[in-house]
């Protein structure tokens, strides 16, 4: 049938005069013009009519997926190959004397019909990976991205295994006997995604990091949220804005921190200390235990424990106007008791939690004061108020008990010691 409408088509040539060499090369060329507007009316189609049939039912869908598939163009890559059929399966009318050049262009036909599904998968994959992140991701904090690149890149190679195959005319089998012999080669070429793909199985199955968590790398200089996780790289976005690029295998073979314990427990944690001038620690005379015993969250404890000291110190055979003898209240252990009243009457820490003040070792510069408790507060900048507003109440009350903050001299200081 292909002969004999290209030999109706050049004997109608003949019979209008043309020369048999000219009206050769002109059947062939209409009938080539016919393929191509035929492809080009079939593309039109696909596009223009189907596309647009698939777009509206789309959107009167309630599932997202399909939406997610249509947006990544994975029917529009699909329709690219009705004209490239078309051509192959026609080529050979408009050459039926020419054996070789139909051989060759069907050759590059299937090679680029060899691109265009490579193309459709990628695109499937890609709208895959983001169904996943829409449905499933978004609530458990993971992906599926690096897996996904796995499958492209075993694709990608299949795909290009294929393309030599027909370019060559060579058996498949012919070049997967020859990637035996290159393996070494691979696995030197891929050695960062295979490495990839290790620590983003362990990274999954352990659940070591997902999506959005804070994690901290100080020898990668990364502290900030994951914002993805891919075969190679893991994409943390700093607190100052800054995107960091971290090697997935890193995150596995080097040590990270991960807060998402702290955000899951319901506290941030407080561990700051202030430090006392030991020149200013002294016994509490009745005065300042008189003055001190005004403060609400004080007033048990010091009556109760004053009850205590006297009956304690009554029992002894000394003299009860020597400091030394006997049992007597500090400044700072009295501040330290305030400190743990103000923290449990405090609505932002977690009661729950941890909660401790304590005296550290005394320095050359002081004896610290340690509060270590949580906030219920976690977000950075609402918790940094809460840790400013218990230290700016400290710092502003410690002088009614006779305590002193150290700090080094300043300038003021020694103009000061100057001037007298």
């Amino acid at each position: 049938m292909n002969a004999n409408l290209y030999e109706w088509i050049f004997e109608l040539l003949l019979k209008w005069g043309i020369s048999s060499g000219i009206s050769k090369t002109l059947a062939s060329v209409l009938i080539v013009i016919v393929i191509i507007l035929i492809s080009l009316l079939a593309n039109f189609i696909f596009k223009s009519i189907i596309l647009v049939i698939i777009k509206k039912l789309v959107k009167k869908t309630k599932s997202t997926w399909d939406d997610i598939l249509f947006e990544k163009k994975v029917f529009n890559k699909l329709s690219q190959l009705a004209p490239i059929f078309i051509i192959y399966y026609t080529i050979n009318i408009a050459f039926p004397a020419n054996i070789g050049l139909v051989a060759v262009i069907q050759k590059i036909l299937m090679i680029y019909m060899v691109f265009l599904f490579v193309m459709v998968i990628n695109s499937f994959f890609n709208a895959l990976n983001q169904i996943y992140d829409v449905t499933i991701g978004e609530k458990r904090g993971t992906s599926i991205k690096s897996y996904i690149q796995v499958v492209k890149i075993i694709i990608f190679i299949v795909a290009a295994i294929s393309a030599l195959s027909i370019l060559l005319n060579k058996e498949v089998g012919y070049f997967i006997t020859g990637l035996g012999a290159i393996s070494a080669v691979l696995l030197l070429i891929f050695k960062d995604s295979i490495l990839g793909l290790v620590g983003g199985i362990q990274l999954t199955s352990n659940d070591m990091v997902r999506i959005g968590d804070w994690i901290s790398m100080p020898s990668h200089n990364t502290d900030g949220n994951v914002i993805e996780v891919s075969l190679n790289t893991v994409k943390v976005q700093n607190w100052d804005k800054t995107i960091s690029t971290i090697p997935t295998y890193a995150l596995v073979s080097e040590s990270f921190s991960n807060w998402r314990g702290m955000e899951e427990s319901g506290g941030r944690r407080i561990k700051r200390s202030l430090i006392l001038d030991m020149k200013s620690v002294k016994f509490c005379s009745p005065e300042l235990v008189e003055k001190l015993s005004h403060y609400k969250v004080l007033n048990e404890y010091l009556t109760a424990v004053t009850k205590e000291i006297d009956e304690h110190n009554s029992k002894l055979n000394s003299k009860s106007n020597v400091v030394f003898n006997g049992r007597r209240l500090t400044n700072i252990g009295v501040f330290r008791k305030y400190i743990e009243e103000y923290l449990k009457n405090n609505e932002n820490i977690n009661q729950d939690m941890t909660l401790i003040v304590r005296q550290l070792d005394p320095t050359t510069e002081g004896i610290p004061m340690e509060i270590y408790v949580f906030s219920k507060i976690q977000a950075w900048a609402l918790f940094e108020g809460v840790q400013a507003d218990i230290f700016d109440h400290l710092l502003a009350v410690i002088s009614d008990f006779e305590l002193s903050v150290f700090q080094n001299p300043t300038g003021t200081d020694f103009r000061m010691l100057a001037g007298k």
